[in-house]
């Protein structure tokens, strides 16, 4: 039976895929709540948990965790053992919250408003966190190619796991140019076998048709 400790709520159509990953690379056993988008994201006992209605949302002993970028930190940080911080240096630390914020602010903001046409004008891109797309993406890109193979080094951390998801599914819908850099990173990731296994159990619980 599952660890009624870690308890994710999540639709496979969503970010908490992201979290799901993130839980099989930490290997500690999790139950999966599938929250539909059929209200089910409205209804009390869910806003109680998370106000904004949407998923995922962790729950660790009754503690809850909502933003899947903080949910990949406090895994990480709640489960040591898992090897999935990044090395005590400078460096590394630095490259790893860097690169966290980076994909959770601007990375996010700029491939949302392009998929949804709604861009800053070149005039107003001061006004906005990522500036333009094409320097999001360029900026990404520097960060991909750098990765050696991660981007904090040798050690794959949850940073990788979050910024990593995003490159893998801009190649996949298109939403990010299929750079090289980003193409042999997103094959790095994908030969993981927590990414497979996540994957796997994802795509096994998508409704079906008749659903």
């Amino acid at each position: 039976m599952a660890n009624e400790a870690l308890v994710l709520y999540t639709n496979p159509m969503s970010r908490g895929r992201i979290a799901r990953w993130m839980l099989e690379e930490v290997g500690q056993p999790y139950r999966v709540e599938l929250t539909g988008y059929d209200g089910a994201m409205r209804a009390p006992e869910f806003l109680a948990l998370n106000p904004m209605g949407k998923v995922p949302v962790l729950v660790h002993e009754g503690v809850v965790v909502t933003e899947t970028a903080a949910i990949c930190a406090y895994l990480a940080e709640t489960f040591p053992q898992a090897g999935l911080l990044p090395a005590p240096t400078p460096a590394a630390r630095a490259a790893y919250y860097r690169w966290m914020f980076f994909a959770a602010g601007p990375l996010e903001a700029a491939v949302s408003a392009k998929a949804l046409d709604l861009l800053a004008p070149p005039e107003r891109a001061g006004t906005v966190g990522y500036g333009s797309f094409e320097r999001t993406v360029d900026t990404l890109e520097h960060a991909a190619a750098s990765a050696a193979p991660w981007l904090t080094g040798e050690r794959f951390t949850a940073v990788d796991v979050y910024a990593g998801a995003q490159v893998i599914w801009g190649q996949l819908f298109k939403s990010l140019p299929p750079r090289p850099a980003f193409v042999e990173y997103a094959a790095r990731l994908q030969a993981r076998p927590a990414w497979q296994r996540a994957t796997a159990l994802d795509d096994a619980a998508m409704p079906t048709p008749a659903d």
